[in-house]
C-alpha cells in the first residue's frame, strides 16, 4: 500500500467483513475475513507479494489469528512463510494436500516463477472444523476435485471457495490429483445448496453469489 493510495475496501456481511487482494503473476486472491467489532479474523490463501499483503492487513487493521489454506497449489501458498513469521500465527491445511504443499517450489519452477517454500503447516483442517473470531464462525467443508485436500470455508452469508467455483467458471481438474466428477458433485452438495444470496469469494477473479452462478454459470447449466 503506497503513501496516498486509497484505503482498501471491505464487503459487509452483518457483523463480518471480507476483503480480497489479487497477488502475483497469476492474480491469486488473498482473502481476509474478520469480525468488525473485535477486528479479529483469518488470512486465507496468501499466494504472493508478502510485503504488499502485510501492508494491506495493517491498513485494514485486522488482527490475524491464523493462516487458513483452501488448498496447496503454489499460487495459493507463495507468501505463507514470510507472513506466518511476520504475524506470528499458525498455518492450517487439509492433510490430503500436504504433498502438493511440499511440492510448491518444484511446481513454481515449471512456470519459471520464484517461490519461497514454506515449512510444513502447524495444523491440519478437519471436515466441519469451525474457526472462530468474535462473531465470525468459519466452517470448513471438504470439496476435492481441483485438489485432493481442497476445502471451502463457510460463514454467515459468505463462502470462501478457493479454486472450486468462479464467476462464470469452475476450477481446473486436469492438474495432478484433479477429478472432474468429484468437483461437480462437491459444488452441488456444498455450494449450490447454500442460500442464493450467499456471496462467494474465489481464488481468482471477482466475487459473485450462489444465486447468480446457479442461474448463469455455463458449467452449472
Amino acid at each position: 500500500m503506497t503513501l496516498g493510495s486509497p484505503r482498501p475496501t471491505a464487503a459487509e456481511h452483518g457483523p463480518l467483513r471480507v476483503a480480497s487482494l489479487a497477488t502475483g503473476p497469476l492474480q491469486e486472491n488473498a482473502v481476509l475475513v474478520w469480525d468488525a467489532a473485535s477486528a479479529e479474523g483469518f488470512l486465507i490463501d496468501p499466494g504472493d507479494e508478502a510485503g504488499r499483503v502485510l501492508s494491506w492487513i495493517m491498513t485494514l487493521g485486522v488482527k490475524v489469528k491464523a493462516i487458513l489454506l483452501t488448498h496447496a497449489h503454489f499460487d495459493h501458498i507463495g507468501a505463507v512463510q514470510p507472513l506466518r513469521e511476520a504475524l506470528n500465527v499458525p498455518v492450517w491445511l487439509h492433510e490430503r494436500d500436504l504433498d502438493l504443499y511440499r511440492a510448491g517450489a518444484s511446481s513454481a519452477a515449471r512456470w519459471n516463477l520464484p517461490f519461497v517454500q514454506p515449512a510444513d503447516p502447524e495444523h491440519f483442517i478437519r471436515q466441519d472444523q469451525v474457526f472462530t473470531a468474535g462473531k465470525l464462525n468459519l466452517t470448513a467443508r471438504e470439496l476435492p476435485g481441483h485438489a485432493p485436500g481442497h476445502v471451502v470455508l463457510l460463514g454467515e452469508g459468505l463462502a470462501v471457495v478457493g479454486d472450486t467455483l468462479f464467476q462464470g467458471g469452475i476450477g481446473r481438474t486436469d492438474l495432478p490429483g484433479g477429478n472432474h466428477p468429484q468437483l461437480m458433485q462437491g459444488i452441488a452438495a456444498e455450494l449450490l445448496s447454500l442460500p442464493p444470496d450467499t456471496a462467494i469469494y474465489p481464488g481468482h477473479g471477482e466475487s459473485s453469489s450462489i444465486g447468480v452462478e446457479r442461474a448463469s454459470n455455463p458449467f452449472l447449466l
